[in-house]
């Protein structure tokens, strides 16, 4: 259809995944009653003066489905880390044994299951707001193609396009949405 008009449809829906993207990440970092190695992401260590991973100063292993060790390789680092970890907000104690620090993740009871499927409500909503503004800047290109001579049928051709993607990335932040919210009420 429009040829000439510089609509960029792939960057659109890249900039779309990339929101749904982003909130798979963040959905990682809740604490569902399980073990996940990637609960530990957002935890940063104090190692030779800069804030490092905690990935990057030890071995982090999931040895048991309710258990998280860490092989610090530093035996300098292990307060620290376990000064990280208490600090974090994880709501997580460590056991130090050496080098070696045991995170046993204890069960959410029922409030706070129910607090962690509003704050993934919360990530979902802030998702949704950045596709609908990625939706907004391609409205605002397809009106700006329009004010340079874009024709009418054009512009609803590419309103369509733009809003199906909007439609779709809703939906997949929706579905993530719904099994995160599953797999954290699942006891």
């Amino acid at each position: 259809m429009a040829d000439d008009i510089d609509i960029d449809l792939d960057d659109i829906e890249r900039r779309m995944d990339g929101a749904l993207t982003a909130l798979r990440q963040e959905f990682l970092t809740l604490r569902t009653g399980r073990a996940s190695a990637s609960m530990l992401e957002p935890v940063m260590v104090d190692a030779y003066g800069a804030l490092t991973p905690i990935n990057q100063v030890g071995t982090v292993n999931v040895p048991e489905p309710r258990m998280i060790t860490i092989n610090v390789w530093d035996k300098a680092l292990t307060s620290k880390v376990e000064k990280a970890i208490r600090e974090s907000g994880l709501g997580i104690n460590p056991v130090v044994d050496g080098t070696i620090i045991r995170l046993p993740i204890p069960e959410l009871n029922e409030e706070r299951r129910r607090e962690l499927t509003k704050v993934a409500g919360t990530y979902a909503e802030n998702a949704r707001i950045a596709v609908r503004n990625v939706r907004k800047d391609g409205m605002d290109q397809i009106k700006k193609a329009k004010a340079g001579g874009m024709s009418e049928d054009d512009q609803k051709f590419w309103e369509a396009a733009v809003q199906e993607l909007t439609d779709k990335g809703i939906a997949k932040i929706d579905a993530s949405l719904e099994s995160k919210q599953e797999e954290i009420m699942q006891v």
